[in-house]
């Protein structure tokens, strides 16, 4: 007999769990924080560990991109507060970045478990390098996992994000390789009289459910 899944992963369109959490900015409700911005929920490993340097250090070094596009982020392992105000202490004092968003310590695994960033095929302890772009409404828009072994892509989660408000805003897709000032696609029509009407328009037509345009 199947057994069923005692901690399903959130998914594409689901709304983000909430949570109430011990952080290194102060304790936070995730619902709070969310209120009114895009957030950009990640985990990592565990403090004092090469790769996740590098990427957490990634993340702050960005924090003017994510801030003119009104998104905030949120960092988790499964290590506890004291570690954290250790690890970003020690990254300032020998890089000079520091970690000024919240990182979640979450010993008890609770919010991990939560949002699927425990996978035991890869480690029952750490938490795999998880990404989740959740809008302003607290809708989960974008879910990206890699294993303990690699690193992020910092310039797709950019692109990604960027991608996400550009086409909640504009009722628009993006293409393969998508970037600000690319066309758009504009969604297909769904009656004749739509397809009438696409075929006098002028936007770019590849075939008539395949149109961009400039934004």
């Amino acid at each position: 007999m199947e057994q069923p899944l005692i901690n399903p992963m959130p998914r594409i369109g689901d709304r983000a769990p909430d949570f109430h959490a011990v952080t290194t900015t102060g304790p936070l409700t995730f619902s709070d924080y969310n209120k009114g911005s895009w957030v950009i929920l990640f985990s990592h490993p565990a403090d004092f560990t090469p790769v996740c340097t590098t990427e957490m250090s990634g993340f702050a070094k960005e924090k003017d991109f994510f801030a003119a596009h009104n998104t905030k982020l949120m960092g988790l392992s499964i290590d506890s507060i004291h570690s954290h105000i250790a690890w970003v202490n020690a990254v300032n004092e020998k890089t000079g970045v520091l970690f000024e968003f919240p990182i979640i310590a979450d010993l008890d695994m609770k919010v991990a478990k939560l949002y699927g960033m425990l996978q035991p095929g890869e480690s029952e302890t750490a938490a795999v390098r998880a990404v989740f772009i959740i809008d302003p409404e607290g809708m989960i828009r974008l879910i990206m996992y890699y294993p303990l072994n690699i690193g992020r892509n910092m310039d797709e989660i950019k692109r990604a994000l960027l991608a996400l408000q550009t086409a909640s805003k504009h009722s628009v897709a993006c293409p393969l390789d998508w970037r600000p000032g690319d066309k758009v696609i504009v969604p297909a029509p769904k009656t004749l009289e739509g397809l009438a009407e696409r075929k006098k328009s002028d936007l770019e037509m590849v075939d008539w459910y395949l149109a961009k345009k400039l934004l």
